[in-house]
């Protein structure tokens, strides 16, 4: 099984900030692959099904984003599930919005939805598609930023970002990561 996880906060109130773009994503997938993400499992709102011939899950954690780690952690287990057959989706602050930098592994790098998966994994080598949000203007605090919404002047980029990510997650159910990283790192 090929195992999808893109990170965010729950409820309404989070629904379209920049920190959301991994559940953006997930809803995006979900539309294509016709995937109902209704199931509440392993600390998450999960869907899964057949894509390619391939077995998917479609993966939102509602523990809010610091503590992503902990359903990561019970999905894994729960489902006896390999690392290596994974991809985490999330904001990125060093990257500009509407680009994609799709790595195997590094630091947090700040982001705690990805210090506490390294955390609960016990590993920074995981397969990752970061979705650029860009950073603030100098003096905007990076918690409001992170928990605002993007402007109107930013939803074609966004949108244009959201499928890209989705034809890069849908090309590496088929094709070694790092094929992937080559063809969608642009």
């Amino acid at each position: 099984m090929k195992w999808i996880v893109g990170l965010g906060n729950p409820g309404t109130k989070y629904e379209k900030t920049r920190h959301n773009v991994g559940f953006l994503v997930i809803d995006e997938l979900a539309r294509r692959w016709s995937i109902a993400v209704n199931q509440s499992k392993c600390k998450a709102l999960m869907g899964e099904g057949n894509v390619a011939g391939v077995k998917v899950a479609l993966i939102k954690p509602m523990t809010y984003m610091n503590l992503s780690g902990e359903s990561v952690r019970a999905f894994l287990d729960y489902y006896k599930q390999d690392v290596a057959d994974g991809l985490i989706v999330y904001d990125d602050l060093d990257t500009e919005i509407g680009r994609l930098r799709l790595r195997y592994q590094g630091s947090a790098g700040g982001h705690n939805g990805i210090k506490s998966i390294i955390a609960h994994l016990n590993t920074q080598t995981f397969n990752r598609v970061r979705m650029g949000i860009s950073r603030p203007e100098p003096g905007f605090a990076i918690a409001d930023y992170v928990l605002s919404n993007f402007a109107k002047s930013e939803q074609e980029q966004l949108t244009a970002m959201i499928n890209h990510a989705c034809d890069a997650i849908e090309y590496s159910l088929t094709h070694p990561f790092e094929d992937t990283m080559g063809k969608y790192n642009k």
